[in-house]
């Protein structure tokens, strides 16, 4: 325990305080020497956390802050690697390794169990962010920002670069323009105003001397935040950064404050994005109306207007929403509250409108804000909304991030703007006082304080622009072409030299030496165990229940299993649809508007989903679930079982105008969003060629979006055989024989709930008898090579095929060859040098495997990375050192801690596929036994997969159209 008043060495402690709701003991400390701050988080957690962020507030848009988060982990004074980022995800056995751009701070945390790793990956960080080598090494900010790229005196130039091309990535999407719009108008004099992250258009106005400029502004301890969280020796810990990198630098003052911004008229914007040319503009403009609501370290409004997004957008039953949904302005509404500001953004959003409904959506939005002022909102609405984030809040549940990174972010959020950095962990006083004000017109004060007398808002009407992609596309060819003509002929040569210098650079391998200087944990630092869980599989009322018991902080994690394996072929999307409906329609007993609150009342909510699980040792072989989820306190378990026992067995599907609004609504989520979906989709596409299990996956991504597209248009004609389809495979589905149940809990809570359950599994409905004959879901080749047309910039770019159809067994050098892939060859190959954002790789079980790209400017050149990869392999040769490395990431990847929600589901997940522990030990001891031999053996598979060349990509119409000799079918997504 530290001391207040007294100082570790060079850290003076500020302060000390108990925060209730992490369990934890927090200490604010000062550096002396340089005026760092520094918070310590102490618990018992032993995936401990560290990151130093510094505020860095933009001044344009050319995304120096985010270029610079890229650099500055490629190599440093003591590690000259080209990418240390790189070799530590190789071989450290870190839970979260990576870097973060906001818009007004850059954040580089890193989490790990192990000590040693710990200690290690905080020795990189440090001296990449202190004394990185972009100051000798003008390639980085080539290569990882953007740079000029000529091959020869006859070829156009171009332009190249990591952010480049991830940011024409993230501005292929609407929503991206729709935000831009919405911060320059709201905050047209402060960093705001900037997009962080690089606007495309921008990036090339950067040059390397402001780059190394802004590192030098503000990458200095005097403007860092240290943050260290969990179970460590924290005086050594403070010793070690003191020692090694502050106590060589000297305060000095830097100017990195944020003004506020003021603002007192109302706007109203236009803005526009790119659909093709051939693309009907109907029906796909985005409204948005913004408001700057109160300060970002206010942590009472923080939760406030958390819950007003709820209860206005994000609920089912939210009456903006509703309002605006019957006033025919759109199809899908959603909220958003960008909170991690100085002055935060609350958005009311409308996908799917006309570019003339603007006038009537501000109207239906402010005449709706005025009627729950004066009328008030539902009491029922905002008491459930109230226990919702009360229990997200005490569950703390974050999936694959630890504990430890949320809270530096939430702290963050106050601390950047020098206030308490635990107004947003302790949470509890400021929750309370809003429940005990909530029936007294809590909310409806916030609404006419922020909303209604708040003229700092903005609406914008972001349009379709057929062609508008094409229109830029000449634009950066003719900036491009009239920079080339302006060269001599020599600064023409001496482009091609510098572009193949560049490459040569990029291809050009570490020394041994660079290698050697990064720290590496010992085989003997791996457990050679599984983790073994405490599970069983017993009998419910005839209905097999597979049990996880570990600690649940008294939650019940419960899933319910209901098996389609007598689906049609044409009932696939259906079910789909069936679980999106569910929950969010009448039932018999209560309007959905009730029953949204009713659920949000008694438990963490109920979600509703199909999942595909195939056999670990054959892909032809798979299951097809719906899967209904919930979370609840044990206490509460009857209740929630009679809430699925009436969504399940009452829902009024026959309601026509509610299910034409959830699919309207379903349908324009589909379409905001396919982009950033890509990698999901074209994976899961180019699968479906040869697997049965993707075949019937397809009915729930690309086929479903289609599926909603066309009954949207033709709805009329549908909408009856929509619903008797539902109520049909609702019959055929929700079955007591259908049902197998998956529950995480504590074991002494077993009893309570097989009581409880029983009586549940009674009410259901026995097996209904089918219609129509099974129709068999067996794997049928499919059209392959598709290339599906997007309004993109850049491509998401895949190859598949399955092994075990070509003769091949799994093993578990696979898992080491996927990391081998993605941080070696492809990381060099489409990544460093072609400029992709980047690559993936996969290998399962069942044969399926996948090589694959994201945000990348090449096709072509990328499915030529792919082929040559059995090449590479071939002559795959490795150090001890190095294997032992990739080893270690490998193992890093296997051994993230879980949440007790992820360990009941992943042992329901091992029961579906038939994976016992001996097949898991098995891969685990192949993994820690692979040598470079059992790589290069991988190569005669590779290459025989590749053959099989089923492909597909998704993007840009242009590149897809330049290359159409290798795809068999062009699908244009827009003409869906």
């Amino acid at each position: 325990m530290l001391e207040c008043e007294k100082v570790y060495h060079g850290f003076k402690v500020r302060s000390c305080e108990l925060v209730e709701e992490l369990t934890a003991r927090c200490y604010m400390l000062e550096h002396e020497k340089t005026g760092a701050r520094l918070l310590y988080v102490e618990t018992g957690d032993d995936n401990k956390v560290f990151s130093i962020t510094f505020r860095t507030p933009p001044t344009d848009n050319t995304g120096v802050a985010h270029i610079l988060e890229h650099s500055v982990l490629c190599g440093s004074r003591k590690f000259k690697l080209k990418e240390p980022f790189v070799e530590l995800v190789k071989g450290s056995m870190n839970t979260f390794l990576n870097a973060m751009t906001f818009p007004d701070k850059t954040m580089y945390p890193v989490a790990s169990r192990n000590e040693k790793d710990f200690r290690n990956l905080m020795d990189v960080y440090l001296d990449a962010v202190f004394f990185p080598q972009i100051y000798d090494r003008p390639d980085i900010f080539k290569q990882e920002g953007w740079h000029y790229e000529l091959d020869s005196v006859d070829d156009d130039v171009n332009y190249k670069g990591v952010v480049y091309n991830e940011m024409k990535g993230v501005f292929s999407s609407p929503d991206t323009r729709l935000e831009q719009s919405v911060m320059e108008a709201l905050f047209p004099d402060t960093t705001y105003g900037f997009e962080s992250g690089g606007d495309p258009k921008c990036i090339p106005e950067l040059n390397y001397e402001d780059f190394l400029d802004f590192h030098k502004k503000f990458y200095h301890p005097a403007n860092a935040y240290l943050y260290l969280y969990g179970n460590m020796d924290i005086e050594e810990t403070l010793a070690f950064i003191n020692a090694e990198y502050l106590q060589h630098f000297e305060a000095m003052p830097i100017q990195s404050n944020i003004p506020k911004q003021v603002v007192e008229t109302e706007q109203i914007r236009q803005a526009g994005y790119p659909i093709p040319e051939s693309e009907d503009a109907s029906g796909k403009t985005y409204l948005n109306m913004s408001f700057v609501v109160g300060e970002g370290f206010d942590a009472e409004l923080t939760l406030g207007m958390q819950l007003l997004n709820y209860i206005l957008l994000d609920s089912p039953a939210a009456s903006i929403k509703k309002a605006l949904i019957a006033a025919g302005i759109g199809k899908e509404v959603s909220g958003a509250y960008a909170k991690s500001l100085l002055q935060p953004v609350f958005s009311f959003i409308v996908s799917g409108a006309e570019k003339d409904d603007c006038e009537k959506f501000r109207t239906v939005v402010l005449h709706e804000l005025k009627r729950l002022r004066e009328d008030g909102i539902d009491l029922m609405l905002k008491q459930a909304a109230l226990h919702r984030l009360e229990f997200s809040l005490r569950e703390a549940n974050f999936g694959s991030y630890p504990k430890g990174l949320i809270y530096n972010i939430r702290c963050m959020d106050s601390w950047l703007y020098d206030a308490n950095p635990l107004l947003h962990l302790s949470y509890m006083q400021p929750l309370e006082k809003i429940k005990r004000e909530v029936a007294n017109g809590y909310f409806e004060r916030l609404i006419d304080t922020y909303f209604l007398a708040n003229q700092h808002r903005v609406t914008v009407v972001l349009s379709p622009e057929p062609g508008l992609l094409d229109v830029e596309a000449v634009q950066e060819r003719a900036q491009l072409s009239e920079y080339k003509s302006i060269l001599t002929q020599e600064e023409i040569v001496a482009l091609i030299n510098d572009s193949e210098k560049l490459r040569s650079e990029q291809e050009k391998p570490d020394s041994p030496e660079a290698l050697e200087a990064i720290p590496l944990l010992a085989i003997g630092d791996i457990k050679k165990e599984i983790d073994q869980y405490d599970n069983r599989v017993e009998q419910w009322n005839n209905s097999t229940v597979v049990q996880t018991y570990c600690d649940t902080r008294g939650i019940v994690y419960c899933n319910l299993y209901f098996d389609l394996s007598q689906l049609d072929k044409q009932d696939v999307s259906f079910v789909y649809l069936l679980a999106e409906c569910l929950g969010k329609i009448d039932t018999g007993k209560s309007s959905y508007e009730d029953l949204v609150s009713r659920v949000d009342l008694c438990c963490g909510g109920i979600d509703y989903g199909i999942k595909v699980y195939t056999n670990h040792s054959n892909h032809r072989l798979f299951q097809g679930k719906m899967v209904v989820r919930t979370k609840v306190l044990a206490e509460k378990i009857s209740e929630v079982t009679a809430l699925l026992q009436e969504i399940l067995l009452e829902s009024l599907f026959e309601k026509e105008e509610r299910l034409y609004e959830i699919v309207r609504e379903l349908k324009a989520d589909w379409q905001t969003n396919l982009f950033r979906r890509g990698q999901q989709l074209v994976s899961n596409r180019v699968l479906s060629y040869f697997s049965a299990a993707a075949q019937f996956s397809e009915g729930g991504a690309l086929d479903f979006y289609h599926f909603l597209c066309q009954i949207e248009k033709k709805w009329e004609q549908e909408k009856q055989a929509v619903v008797e389809g539902l109520k049909r495979i609702s019959r055929g589905v929700i079955t007591r024989e259908n049902l197998t149940l998956g529950i995480t809990l504590e074991e002494n809570k077993g009893p309570l709930l097989a009581v409880t359950f029983n009586e549940f599994i009674a009410a259901l409905p026995n097996k209904a008898e089918k219609s129509v004959p099974d129709a068999k879901m067996n794997s049928n080749k499919t059209t392959r090579n598709e290339g599906l047309l997007m309004p993109a910039q850049v491509q998401y770019v895949v190859k598949a095929a399955n092994y075990r159809d070509l003769g091949y067994q799994y093993t578990g050098s696979m898992k080491v060859l996927e990391t081998i892939l993605r941080y070696d060859y492809f990381w060099t190959k489409i990544r460093v040098q072609g400029g992709a954002y980047g690559a993936f790789v996969r290998f399962d079980r069942n044969g399926n495997m996948i090589f694959g790209s994201y945000r990348d400017p090449n096709l072509l050149e990328t499915l030529d990375v792919y082929d040559r990869t059995a090449q590479y392999l071939k002559t795959f040769l490795l150090s001890e050192r190095d294997m032992l490395k990739y080893i270690i990431g490998t193992m890093s990847q296997m051994d993230m801690p879980l949440t007790a929600q992820q360990k009941g589901e992943q042992v329901e997940n091992w029961y579906w596929r038939n994976i016992d522990d001996e097949e898991r030990q098995r891969e685990r001891n192949e993994i820690l036994a692979t040598t470079p031999e059992d790589i290069r053996e991988l190569a005669e598979l590779i290459q025989a997969a590749m053959a099989e060349d089923y492909l597909c990509v998704m993007g840009n119409e242009t590149a897809i159209r330049d290359a159409a000799d290798r795809f068999e079918k062009l699908i244009d997504i827009g003409l869906f």
